[in-house]
């Protein structure tokens, strides 16, 4: 039988909530029903980071605490979680925690509104890594905004707080004792809750997941609601039933085998980090745009490439290196080409009862030359306008082998066939590369929209090209623009 509840721990409280929608949010749980009103609402689409909490889940034999955006996480993915609010917070003899004070100290608040925000995402880099280099505060602030301190107080106060040792945080102290909590609370059985005739469901396993998928073949899968939680937030949309995936371990798991890296569907970018830039040399500074570090926490690779968005970050920079997708279902799986799982606007080669199981990234064959660039209005925690991502093998001088895929040029992501034909065979010359240039013309006829128009896309998709030959070779162009 399933599980007719959900279960987690909130601050110090266990919560056990049997009316729960497919599209309840944890913001609005912690504002409207517990009135812990420290969490703020600000964008309500993940932006801003004005509602950031901290997330605990079980991994490996330990906790993991994650800032999230409560604001888009929706309340059914919690089930088994610890969630920890800016109220819990506190330091020695119950007084402000040492980054509480640290932000009071050095005037990190101003009108007050992102403070609490700012104290979890600050927080939780003093638990986990330490607040000490201002690369590292910047990396954790940014899914914050704060528009009244110019964030220099702010850095200045999490680099005084990084001279407080985190031995004795409480959360450290508390941590065995919320691991026997949330092992009394684990029964390893599919949950289903319901509020007004919206339901979520909670799988067991991946297997359960294929059987549901086969009776809810119209169901909305859940995994980080980085994406479906602005479904709900700014459209308005009825997501029910909704299958919520983030918890399952199986499509979390990440291997290094027979010369390619594979990822389980549910793995987040976060946890995606150490591996890809592992193995992959060109995309640790990439993979830090992608979102906010929130965001990061709570995207999952799988979900980026199963919305089918032609301008998700990841999907370019893994066409490009020839990453498959594994799909399954109840009677089996299948693998495709990434590239061929994209069919057109809003249509992917999936059927209704399947799901994403695990992405295969090639490792970059010795000696090519590979890169990954985003463009976008706001460096930090934003979409892209266009993505360019190239892997290009060059043998005695001449182009053996060419793969360059862009996304926000098209209907969906894509490479760029004739810009490839253009360069195999050639030298590795900027005269062949300005060739493939011209060829991207006839690849794309990019939309204009609020992001980008459609000439400056092409531009850019053009010179993004071209600083990828001046990178490897370390050239000088013979004009700066295309």
């Amino acid at each position: 039988m399933a599980r007719g509840e959900i279960r987690f721990l909130l601050n110090d409280r266990e919560i056990r909530l049997g009316t729960v929608g497919a599209g309840d949010t944890l913001l609005d749980h912690l504002r409207l029903d517990q009135r812990l009103r420290g969490t703020k609402e600000g964008c309500a689409e993940g932006d801003c980071g004005a509602c950031t909490v901290l997330v605990g889940r079980r991994a490996g034999g330990t906790i993991r605490y994650e800032t999230v955006n409560a604001c888009i996480r929706l309340l059914a993915s919690v089930d088994l979680c610890h969630v920890v609010t800016v109220e819990y917070l506190r330091g020695p003899e119950g007084g402000l925690h040492a980054v509480q004070q640290a932000m009071v100290d050095h005037h990190g608040s101003q009108c007050g509104f992102c403070t609490p925000g700012v104290v979890m995402s600050l927080y939780a880099l003093w638990m986990e890594a330490g607040c000490t280099s201002v690369e590292a505060v910047e990396t954790a602030l940014q899914g914050n905004l704060c528009r009244c301190t110019g964030y220099e107080p702010i850095v200045r106060a999490a680099l005084a707080a990084g001279n407080t040792a985190p031995d004795g945080d409480f959360l450290a102290a508390e941590r065995a004792h919320v691991l026997e909590r949330l092992a009394a609370m684990t029964d390893g059985a599919r949950v289903m809750v319901s509020r007004d005739e919206s339901t979520a469901i909670l799988p067991a396993n991946a297997g359960d997941l294929a059987v549901i998928l086969a009776e809810y073949k119209d169901a909305t899968i859940v995994a980080g609601s980085t994406d479906v939680g602005l479904w709900v937030t700014k459209h308005m949309r009825d997501i029910s039933p909704a299958i919520f995936v983030g918890h399952l371990d199986e499509l979390k798991r990440i291997s290094v085998e027979e010369g390619a890296v594979t990822l389980g569907a549910g793995v987040s970018y976060s946890d995606a980090a150490p591996v890809i830039a592992e193995h992959f040399s060109h995309l640790p500074e990439f993979w830090s745009r992608i979102g906010g570090w929130q965001v990061r926490n709570m995207g999952t690779v799988g979900g980026n490439i199963a919305n089918g968005s032609p301008i998700g970050d990841t999907p370019p920079v893994l066409i490009a290196l020839g990453a498959e997708l594994t799909l399954r279902r109840v009677e089996g799986q299948r693998r495709i080409l990434l590239e061929e799982y994209f069919i057109d606007y809003g249509k992917q080669d999936r059927a209704p009862d399947e799901f994403v199981e695990a992405v295969h990234i090639p490792l970059p064959a010795a000696g090519s030359l590979n890169a990954a660039y985003k463009i976008s209005k706001r460096r930090d925690e934003d979409i892209s306008a266009v993505c360019g991502a190239f892997s290009v093998t060059v043998e005695e001088g001449l182009v053996a082998r060419a793969r360059l895929a862009f996304g926000g040029m098209a209907a969906t992501p894509k490479r760029a066939a004739g810009a490839e034909a253009a360069l195999v065979g050639q030298a590795w010359s900027e005269a062949s590369v300005r060739a493939a240039m011209a060829a991207l013309a006839d690849d794309f006829s990019p939309l204009s929209d609020w992001r980008a128009s459609a000439e400056y896309r092409s531009r850019v998709a053009a010179n993004l090209l071209l600083r990828f030959y001046l990178e490897t070779t370390g050239s000088q162009p013979a004009r700066l623009s295309a």
